[in-house]
């Protein structure tokens, strides 16, 4: 008998980060599940990690690294669930995750997929903010999809038939498979976010993803035409992918991520001085970065003074 959820995992050197994401699955309150995980050619010991479990409802499949998009694509050919529940290899998922989901999908037929608010948490479990989605009903979410991507795509369950509909996951559209693939799924139904934390989004410096204004002006102008477009060309994709190889290096990488570590601990958790701690680690990766310099200055304001300046800059004043 076919599990009702495939919780859908790619995994490229996860093995410092899966084992606590597989026991989190496992420890759904929701139970009709398969956990089908994807390693995308890891050279760590992420396979042999999965491998310590013995639950006969993890299945892996095992690829030559290309990409979480052909990863993600290989996978939803696999999956036997109606409902996929996506989920990165370093996540958590809360207990009543999948339960919460399948029950709005069960309960809304015309909505294609749900997502969820989130806790986001530093490499070592450290609380970094409460992230609330900018929009929850379809009418907020629908109004910014073309502003910013309207969900965590860790966070979110849908329906498979209707992604398979959509195309799936584009394999050229690097950083951003999840919004252009929202782009297309939203023709077709209807969306929402559950006014509620059920994962915790792990940032750590390997991740893939870092802060867009690190990529640079051509990134941003590139990502945003093709989002507006809905369409992605293969040359497009190997102009993003030059861009994001050059600075995927380790330092950037790192400094990216205390960057963004200190922004979040002094905009929305004011712990000033573990901000400056991050601060100071990525001045020292980068030290050319003045927007950096200017972070450590700012951490000495007070708490009004940072949000006031966070909300002009959201704003882009």
């Amino acid at each position: 008998m076919c599990p009702k959820v495939t919780v859908l995992m790619p995994a490229y050197n996860a093995g410092k980060y899966i084992a606590e994401a597989i026991r989190s699955v496992l420890g759904q309150s929701f139970q009709d599940f398969e956990l089908l995980i994807v390693d995308d050619g890891s050279v760590d010991d992420t396979r042999s990690v999965i491998r310590q479990f013995t639950d006969p409802r993890i299945l892996m499949l095992t690829q030559e690294n290309s990409g979480i998009s052909v990863a993600l694509n290989k996978g939803l050919k696999a999956a036997r669930g109606i409902y996929i529940a996506r989920f990165d290899a370093d996540d958590i998922c809360l207990p009543h995750r999948l339960d919460r989901q399948v029950l709005f999908l069960d309960g809304h037929p015309t909505y294609l997929v749900t997502g969820s608010d989130a806790e986001y948490i530093a490499e070592d479990g450290e609380h970094l903010f409460d992230f609330r989605c900018p929009g929850h009903s379809h009418k907020e979410i629908v109004e910014s999809l073309y502003i910013r991507c309207p969900f965590i795509h860790s966070g979110v369950m849908y329906r498979k038939d209707a992604v398979l509909k959509a195309g799936g996951y584009s394999p050229y559209a690097h950083n951003f498979e999840d919004h252009l693939l929202w782009t297309q799924l939203l023709k077709g139904g209807k969306c929402y976010n559950l006014p509620e934390p059920l994962i915790k989004v792990r940032i750590n410096p390997a991740s893939v993803t870092i802060d867009e204004k690190w990529r640079g002006r051509r990134f941003r102008i590139l990502k945003w035409s093709i989002i507006r477009r809905g369409a992605i060309t293969k040359e497009e994709g190997d102009e993003l992918l030059t861009i994001i190889e050059r600075q995927n290096k380790g330092k950037i990488k790192e400094g990216a991520y205390h960057a963004l570590c200190g922004k979040k601990l002094l905009a929305d958790n004011y712990r000033p001085g573990r901000a400056r701690w991050h601060v100071r680690k990525a001045i020292h990766a980068n030290p050319l970065r003045l927007d950096n310099y200017v972070l450590f200055s700012v951490s000495y304001l007070p708490p009004g003074c940072i949000k006031w300046l966070h909300r002009l800059h959201r704003a882009g004043l």
